[in-house]
C-alpha cells in the first residue's frame, strides 16, 4: 500500500534504511567490532541478501489493475537510479566486472577531429587539424547524496542480481550493420570546427532520446553498436545527425536566428546531396540506407509541430529506402534468419513501415514479409527495439491492410468477417502473454521484460481500438468502445511517466486511443496529466506533434457535439485539413 503515495514511499525507504543500519550495527556489536556511527558499515557484513530483499518487496508490491499510483520518479532525489552514473558505479563495481556493456565501463571514447582551413582571396593557404577526446558517458548528477552511498551500493548489487534473475539479457540480439566492435575501440569522428558543438550536443542530448527501449534492454547498445560506428564511417549519416542536432538545439534551448537555421539546412542539404551522389554511383547501399532511415527516424525525436523550414516528407525518404532494402535483400534475410539475429536496419524499417502505413491509410510495403514471420513465429526484434512484441505489430500490419481494402470499396459483409477474424487473433495473443505489473524492481530500477509486457499490452488495446474504427458506422460513444478506452487508461498506469519515462515510445497508441476518447473520458485527463509530468520533453518530437493533433481532433469532435451532429472526427482528416504530414511513432 505504501507504494501508492510519494510521502509514504519516502517514509518507507527511510524505515528500510534504518532497519538495515540497525542490523549492521547490531552485527558489529555482536562481533566485537568497534562502532563508529560516522562511518558506513562494511558491505561484506550485510545480513540481507538480494534474494530475501527483493522477495519481500515482491510480496508487498504486487500490481493491481485498480492501482492509481504514479509511475514517475520512484523515490527521493537520492534514488538508486543514481547508481547508474559512471562515478557512483566505479566505486562499487568489482574490478573484474563480467558485463563490460554496462555504462560504468564505457565501450567508447570518441576522438573528434576538428579541421580548419585559411583562405586568401578564395585560395586555400593553410589547413590545420586537432583531435580532442570526448567521453560518451554523462557526468554524475549534482543531486548525489554521499551520506547514502553504503545503502546505494547494496541496492546496486541487489539490482544486478535481480535484473539477471528476471531474464537473461542478450547483448548481441541484433545483427548491426557495422559488426562487432571491440570495447577498447576509440571512434574518430571528423567534423569541421564550426560543427563540433553540434556533434557534442548530438552525442550528449539526442542519442539518449532515439532508442529508449533498446537502451533498457541492451544498455549502451544503440550508442556503441549503431550510432557511433555510423558517425565514424558514414559521412552522409554524420551530416544527417548534425542537422538533427541543430534542430534539437533550436527546439529545446530556444536557439533562434539565421545561424541555427543555416546549420539545419546546410547539413540537411549535404545529406541529400551525398545520398543522391551515392545513388547515382549505385554503391554503398548499406550506408545510404543507414542515413536514409536516420533522416526518417531521428526526426521523430526532435523538432516542434510548427517547424516551418522546408523538408522532404518522410514517406518520400522511405520510398527511396525500400529500393535500398530490396537491393540488400533484407526482407529475405529477415525471413531466412528465423533462428539468428534479425538485421537491425530491417527491424527499424519494419517499425517505420507498419506504423507509417497507418499514417497514410495504406498497406505496409512489406506486409507479406511480416505475415511470413507471424506464421513462422520467429523474431523480428520489434519488442527489443521499440517495446511492442512482434505478434501485435504484425497484426497492426494486417489491420492496416484491411483499412486499405476498405478504402478501395470492400464489401461490408466481407469487411465485418475480416474484422471479426482479426479480433479473434488479437484475443489469441493474450493467451500466454505476461501480466501487466510494476515496471520497477524492488530497488527502483526498470525491469526490461516487465516493461515490454506493459507496453505490448498498451499496443494490443490500441490495435483493437484501431480495428474497431473500421466497423461500418463506428461510434465512439458505444459501451464497447468506452470500455476499451477505460482499459487503455488503466494499463497506462503501468508505464513509467515523466521526462525519463516511456510515453514518447507510445505515441502511436496514445494517438489511436486518444483520438476516440470522449470529453468525459478519463483518458483525456490522463493524457493531459502525463504530458504535464513530462515538462518540456512533451513539446518536441512526435510527442509534441501528437499532442497538437489530439487537441485539434478533440476540438473538432467537441464542436460537432455542440452542433448536435455527434460526428466521429478521424485524426487523419484533421492532419490533412491542417496540412500536417507527420510520422507519429
Amino acid at each position: 500500500m505504501w507504494w501508492s503515495n510519494n510521502e509514504q514511499r519516502r517514509n518507507q525507504k527511510e524505515h528500510i534504511k534504518n532497519i538495515i543500519k540497525r542490523t549492521k550495527l547490531t552485527e558489529k556489536a555482536s562481533q566485537g567490532i568497534p562502532l563508529n556511527t560516522n562511518s558506513p558499515p562494511s558491505l561484506c557484513h550485510s545480513t540481507l541478501t538480494a534474494d530475501t530483499y527483493s522477495d519481500g518487496f515482491a510480496r508487498t508490491r504486487g500490481g493491481s489493475m485498480d492501482s492509481q499510483y504514479s509511475m514517475d520518479y520512484p523515490f527521493n532525489p537520492c534514488a538508486p537510479q543514481d547508481l547508474f552514473n559512471a562515478a557512483a558505479a566505479a566505486a562499487v563495481m568489482p574490478m573484474h566486472a563480467p558485463f563490460p556493456q554496462y555504462p560504468q565501463f564505457s565501450p567508447y571514447e570518441v576522438d573528434i577531429k576538428t579541421e580548419t582551413q585559411m583562405f586568401v582571396n578564395d585560395v586555400p593557404t593553410r589547413r590545420d587539424s586537432t583531435i580532442s577526446t570526448f567521453s560518451t558517458f554523462q557526468a554524475p548528477p549534482s543531486g548525489m547524496c554521499p551520506q547514502e552511498n553504503w545503502i546505494q551500493q547494496e541496492s546496486y548489487f541487489e539490482h544486478t542480481q535481480e535484473s539477471f534473475t528476471e531474464e537473461p539479457l542478450d547483448f548481441n540480439f541484433f545483427d548491426f550493420p557495422h559488426g562487432p566492435i571491440s570495447p577498447a575501440h576509440k571512434s574518430l569522428i571528423q567534423v569541421d570546427e564550426c560543427d563540433q558543438h553540434l556533434l557534442n550536443h548530438f552525442i550528449d542530448n539526442v542519442v539518449p532520446l532515439i532508442f529508449p527501449v533498446l537502451e533498457v534492454n541492451q544498455h549502451g547498445s544503440a550508442r556503441a553498436d549503431a550510432i557511433l560506428p555510423a558517425l565514424e564511417s558514414n559521412k552522409t549519416y554524420l551530416h544527417c545527425c548534425l542537422s538533427i542536432s541543430a534542430l534539437h538545439l533550436k527546439s529545446t534551448q530556444g536557439v533562434q536566428g539565421e545561424q541555427i537555421d543555416n546549420d539545419i539546412m546546410r547539413h540537411k542539404f549535404a545529406t541529400i546531396n551525398e545520398l543522391c551522389e551515392a545513388l547515382n554511383r549505385d554503391t554503398d547501399h548499406d550506408k545510404i540506407l543507414e542515413a536514409t532511415l536516420g533522416l526518417i527516424f531521428f526526426q521523430c525525436s526532435v523538432g516542434r509541430p510548427d517547424d516551418c523550414l522546408p523538408d522532404i516528407p518522410w514517406h518520400s525518404h522511405f520510398q527511396a529506402a525500400t529500393s535500398l532494402i530490396n537491393k540488400l535483400e533484407l526482407p529475405l534475410n529477415l525471413v531466412n534468419n528465423s533462428q539468428t539475429h534479425p538485421p537491425f536496419d530491417m527491424t527499424v524499417a519494419a517499425w517505420i513501415d507498419i506504423l507509417g502505413s497507418t499514417m497514410m491509410g495504406r498497406a505496409p510495403i512489406y506486409a507479406d514479409t511480416y505475415r511470413e514471420k507471424n506464421i513462422a513465429n520467429s523474431a523480428a526484434g520489434l519488442g527489443e527495439l521499440m517495446g511492442c512484441e512482434d505478434r501485435i505489430m504484425f497484426l497492426i500490419s494486417e489491420i492496416a491492410c484491411l483499412e486499405a481494402l476498405k478504402a478501395e470499396g470492400m464489401d461490408q459483409v466481407q469487411l465485418c468477417q475480416h474484422i471479426k477474424l482479426l479480433g479473434d487473433h488479437i484475443t489469441m495473443t493474450e493467451n500466454g502473454a505476461g501480466p501487466v505489473g510494476n515496471a520497477y524492481s524492488a530497488t527502483g530500477a526498470i525491469r526490461p521484460k516487465q516493461l515490454r509486457q506493459n507496453m505490448t499490452a498498451v499496443f494490443r488495446l490500441a490495435a483493437r481500438i484501431y480495428l474497431c474504427t473500421l466497423v461500418p458506422g463506428f461510434d465512439p460513444q458505444k459501451p464497447n468502445i468506452t470500455n476499451l478506452i477505460d482499459s487503455f487508461a488503466e494499463e497506462m498506469n503501468y508505464i513509467p511517466a515523466g521526462p525519463e519515462g516511456f510515453d514518447r515510445s507510445l505515441v502511436w497508441p496514445l494517438l489511436i486511443a486518444g483520438s476516440v476518447a470522449l470529453p468525459t473520458s478519463s483518458l483525456r485527463a490522463l493524457i493531459a496529466e502525463r504530458i504535464a509530468q513530462m515538462g518540456d520533453v512533451a513539446n518536441f518530437g512526435s510527442m509534441g506533434r501528437v499532442r497538437e493533433l489530439l487537441k485539434e481532433t478533440w476540438l473538432a469532435y467537441d464542436e460537432s457535439q455542440l452542433r448536435g451532429e455527434l460526428q466521429h472526427v478521424h485524426w487523419r482528416d484533421v492532419m490533412q485539413q491542417r496540412g500536417w504530414d507527420f510520422l507519429l511513432m
